[in-house]
């Protein structure tokens, strides 16, 4: 059989410096240490550690395929750690992200974020992981679409035949824990209308209709689905594979010359403007935000991120880059407008969505004193 190369980024917030801001220097040490002892014991081939405002986020690569165990233990051991010396220094939020605390063989449906690609590679495999913050798991939506079903964003659509016959989207109903697999360009309205009422549907999977070869795939946690409250925004992360009949690079990159509203943002009850920051910016201040995107870009080479000379992964800030200062000021205009409505709908969301959140407790002692009108 084929060598098959697997991708796996898991994401926590195991707590955070000075509220819902970042991950301090201490935290990423300690997810750090766990993937090199991880390395040297040949359980990945290698690995980056990075954050997302306040989220801890491991990337790994390993050849053990999609929900292995020892991958999901080796995370959730390094979120346990980090969170206890969250602990210790009285960070912020320490381990909020960890609903258990005892690991039973899958870090889904855990509190952590997950999405997983096993691949054979091909002559070149680029790479974009994408990952948000303060942002709903169905974040990544919209610029999927636009990625693997707009032809007015990729341009491969139209003009390369590899990609005659489009891409298959798997999406995934959280609120009935179902899935549909629509094909674009044929069921293209039907998926708008699925995956456009962003509470309810999001993207988990995409591939390339004529052979099933894996395009894309994302973390689908909804924290207050499965704790019934709510206890932290989902920041989701995704794997995106460019080039060679799927689409390029700067395809995949043109959604996020504009800012969109994601679901989220402060106490994760409001809408907000996504933007797009390199790593050095992915930090989270105004009203707990605006919602951070970061995007990495790497090579898989041989079952590993490609290296330089000294043995360090090649990695690629996507997102530090001039050509997405127009999205980030967008971004400041939106929330501008947005915090001028104060709590009132739509910028704070609808009471459906609420429901999850502290609101009902500060509502139910007025529950007597309604009378019928």
């Amino acid at each position: 059989m084929a060598r098959k190369t697997t991708i796996s980024i898991i994401k926590c917030d195991v707590g955070s410096l000075a509220g819902h801001h970042i991950v301090a220097k201490p935290l990423m040490t300690v997810g750090e240490r766990h993937l090199k002892k991880a390395q040297e014991k040949g359980h990945i081939n290698n690995y980056y550690v990075f954050n997302a405002g306040d989220d801890l986020e491991l990337l790994m690569v390993h050849e053990k395929g999609e929900d292995d165990p020892k991958i999901h233990q080796i995370a959730f051991d390094a979120f346990m750690n980090a969170s206890k010396k969250a602990q210790s220094l009285k960070l912020y939020g320490a381990g909020q992200d960890l609903l258990k605390t005892a690991f039973s063989g899958n870090i889904r449906g855990m509190g952590p974020g997950c999405a997983e690609m096993e691949f054979e590679e091909r002559a070149s495999d680029p790479i974009v992981v994408f990952a948000a913050d303060k942002a709903s798991s169905s974040a990544f939506n919209l610029p999927m679409f636009h990625i693997f079903a707009d032809p007015f964003n990729t341009a491969g659509l139209v003009i390369d035949p590899q990609m005659a016959g489009g891409f298959k989207f798997d999406v995934l109903d959280m609120k009935k824990n179902r899935s549909v697999v629509l094909k674009c360009p044929e069921e293209m309205y039907e998926l708008i209308a699925l995956i456009g009422t962003t509470p309810r549907y999001t993207v988990a999977r995409v591939w390339r209709a004529r052979d099933d070869l894996v395009c894309a795939t994302t973390s689908t946690t909804k924290l207050s689905l499965i704790a019934g409250k709510y206890v932290g925004k989902d920041d989701p992360v995704a794997i995106v594979r460019a080039q060679n009949g799927l689409p390029a690079v700067g395809e995949i990159l043109a959604p996020f010359m504009h800012s969109y509203l994601v679901e989220g943002w402060m106490r994760g009850s409001h809408w907000g403007p996504t933007m797009p920051v390199g790593l050095k910016d992915s930090k989270c201040t105004v009203f707990d935000g605006p919602p951070r995107l970061v995007a990495l870009g790497l090579q898989i080479c041989d079952g590993q991120i490609a290296v330089d000379d000294e043995g360090k992964p090649l990695v690629s800030d996507l997102f530090e880059d001039p050509a997405f200062d127009m999205a980030r000021r967008e971004a400041q205009e939106y929330a501008a407008n947005l915090r001028r409505m104060g709590e009132f709908e739509p910028a704070r969301l609808s009471a459906e969505t609420m429901e999850y959140t502290t609101l009902p407790k500060v509502l139910e002692k007025f529950e007597k004193r309604f009378k019928k009108a």
